[in-house]
């Protein structure tokens, strides 16, 4: 596993022992990320279910002003400290040691706001998708205007077309995978 691309181009990460974690694929990421192009300079990104932290490093090597890493895994947890201190990533960053549900009730408390959400939870829960996504499309506090949520999933376990006021605007599909890419509805 690496970064794609920007200033952080090619470096190498590590990944959380055991098989509890599925990193996202190199080329599924790279994916999210062309699509993401746009958007990114400047943006606070919230990796949901981190894992490794791939998605929200691979976002501040493109030029995010800030990346919140979600996971409550041991292991995970040690492998972003791991990843971010390779890395010389010292600022910019924010560190979540809770579960999804947690932090998400802490930010809309705090209405932090994120311009893009990604989550990855482990494709066979397919409550964590509905808690999350759920959460996300009915608070006014967490998604900043024009902010993009993108979940991946199983292919063949489609997700629904709203939550909330999040309402899907695409579906790319890519080997077994599949990626959800939501906006908020007025």
């Amino acid at each position: 596993m690496r970064v794609i691309a920007g200033i952080f181009r090619s470096r190498t990460l590590a990944a959380p022992r055991g098989l509890d974690t599925r990193p996202t694929s190199d080329r599924l990421r790279e994916t999210i990320f062309n699509v993401l192009a746009p958007r990114i300079e400047g943006a606070v990104f919230l990796d949901l279910y981190a894992g490794s932290g791939a998605s929200g490093i691979e976002a501040l090597s493109r030029g995010a002003k800030q990346a919140v890493f979600v996971e409550k895994a041991a292991p995970a947890i040690a492998a972003i400290r791991t990843n971010l201190k390779a890395l010389d990533i010292r600022s910019g960053y924010q560190l979540e040691a809770h579960s999804v549900l947690r932090s998400l009730k802490r930010f809309e408390e705090q209405e932090q706001l994120f311009d893009i959400v990604f989550l990855d939870p482990p494709y066979d829960d397919a409550g964590e998708y509905t808690l999350s996504l759920g959460l996300l499309g009915n608070s006014a506090a967490i998604l900043a205007p024009d902010a993009v949520v993108i979940a991946e999933h199983r292919r063949k376990q489609p997700l629904e077309e709203t939550y909330g006021r999040l309402r899907r605007y695409r579906l790319l599909e890519q080997g077994d995978a599949a990626l959800s890419f939501y906006s908020t509805t007025k």
